[in-house]
């Protein structure tokens, strides 16, 4: 039988996401068109989140411990289903100073915050680590993420700055798996499944695939569930 969180969480949830100031947030998110886009994406983030926290419910064991890379609104519901509900440490982490001070400000009281902060530098071990449109984020890393959706053009493609951002996110992947005990769960994207069964391949690992996703609100990218070490 699934299960649901409880009336406290999601009324905590539904409270943050009428606390956060959306006109603040739209800049951060969109060079142009945010209110609209949070108008349209405010309803869809919060109820999407609530159906993925409810699946990690399922999959989390009570007091452990999560690193959440890139934190942001979208996650929001899960890091209140994981203190909330399972008593779970979570560290959050988002580069974007701007972004988790309005955050924080949203999520004033609960028993988490978020930290402006590199996920791969966060200290100590976790059995969960979400890393969703994080490796292939086009902002960031703008040719790797165009060959990863398919749209990477050949007659202008930088294979020499992809060569660099391919370096940058093993590093970055090495730096948040190695952190992850074994036998534990990552959650990512669909399109980030390859980073994340090389670092399995070159550590010798196992790693499986869950075969269901789940609909994102923000990116669109699918999430799906990995475990790794479980043999």
């Amino acid at each position: 039988m699934k299960k649901r969180l409880t009336s406290d969480t999601t009324r905590a949830i539904a409270s943050v996401f009428r606390r956060l100031d959306y006109e603040r947030l739209g800049p951060i998110y969109c060079d142009e068109g945010g209110d609209a886009f949070w108008k349209a994406k405010r309803g869809p983030c919060r109820k999407l989140g609530i159906k993925m926290a409810e699946v990690l419910l399922g999959r989390l064991k009570p007091k452990g411990r999560s690193l959440y890379v890139g934190a942001g609104v979208a996650e929001l519901p899960l890091l209140a289903m994981e203190t909330m509900e399972l008593g779970r440490e979570v560290m959050a982490c988002n580069l974007r100073a701007k972004e988790v001070r309005l955050l924080n400000r949203a999520c004033a009281g609960l028993p988490f915050c978020i930290s402006a902060q590199d996920g791969g530098k966060a200290a100590g071990r976790f059995d969960h680590l979400w890393i969703v449109s994080v490796l292939n984020d086009p902002e960031r890393f703008p040719e790797l993420a165009a060959l990863s959706y398919g749209r990477a053009n050949p007659a202008t493609f930088d294979a020499s700055r992809f060569s660099r951002e391919r370096k940058i996110v093993r590093s970055l992947t090495d730096a948040c798996l190695r952190k992850l005990t074994r036998p534990g769960l990552v959650t990512t994207s669909v399109e980030e499944i390859p980073w994340i069964e090389d670092w399995c391949r070159r550590h010798k690992v196992s790693g499986s695939v869950e075969e269901k996703d789940y609909p994102t609100a923000l990116v669109g990218d699918p999430v799906c569930l990995i475990r790794v070490g479980t043999r």
